[in-house]
């Protein structure tokens, strides 16, 4: 059994961790104080899960942890299947997907996470087209949709962020997220690869010490963080 960590939810960022394809450490990560842990649906990620994987992950978390389903470019049809068959409350978008997509999974009562790029379509400015609950925000430099490991100027997300609710990813680590929540004030964090031992397989230590270092990052020009989970 790990420590929980207590975090102060007003004046800290709430933590996502993504990529989870093992029960015991979604519970883990759970126990440890993450808001959210996210289930990839993605054929080309090594952290690709099948809908009976994701099933049993889900349900052995406890109620207050969000369940999140990430998808790239998949119809409505196909992510609802797996919201149903898997208890997800929320779904995160993270390729091309259009403002219609996003209305119609909102109407559904889900927590609707789109993802935006800096340097990459759908651009931060297109964020006036969506609906979303938040909207996760990444440099897009990589292959593969997501951060790819690739850290960058996340000062550059400060001012969207404070006309929107969002969540930071991509390249961020223990050594380097409490400086990343100074230069852009985000709602959330998202880590995945940040704190594994190999892709698809979570370390604990990493997570947990990642946990602390968020939940030490309270920042006294911003004191009324946003819930997105």
């Amino acid at each position: 059994m790990h420590e929980t960590i207590i975090k102060n939810s007003s004046h800290t960022p709430q933590v996502k961790i993504c990529g989870l394809t093992r029960v015991d450490e979604a519970i883990q990560c759970a126990e440890l104080g993450a808001d959210a842990i996210g289930l990839v649906f993605f054929e080309k990620s090594p952290r690709n899960v099948t809908i009976e994987q994701a099933k049993e992950i889900s349900l052995s978390l406890p109620e207050n942890i969000s369940t999140i389903g990430v998808f790239v470019n998949k119809p409505f049809g196909y992510i609802m299947e797996r919201v149903e068959k898997c208890s997800l409350n929320a779904v995160q978008l993270h390729g091309m997907e259009g403002p219609d997509l996003v209305n119609q999974l909102i109407e559904k009562d889900l927590i609707v996470i789109k993802c935006l790029y800096l340097d990459s379509e759908p651009f931060l400015k297109d964020v006036s087209e969506y609906n979303a609950t938040g909207y996760l925000v990444e440099g897009a430099k990589g292959i593969l949709p997501g951060g790819n490991a690739l850290s960058w100027d996340w000062a550059r997300a400060k001012d969207f962020g404070k006309k929107h609710p969002f969540i930071l990813a991509g390249g961020l680590i223990l050594e380097n997220v409490s400086r990343a929540i100074y230069k852009s004030l985000p709602d959330a964090v998202d880590i995945s690869s940040g704190v594994e031992s190999k892709p698809g397989k979570k370390d604990i230590t990493k997570i947990k010490a990642f946990i602390e270092a968020v939940s030490k990052s309270s920042i006294k020009d911003k004191n009324n963080f946003r819930r997105i989970f």
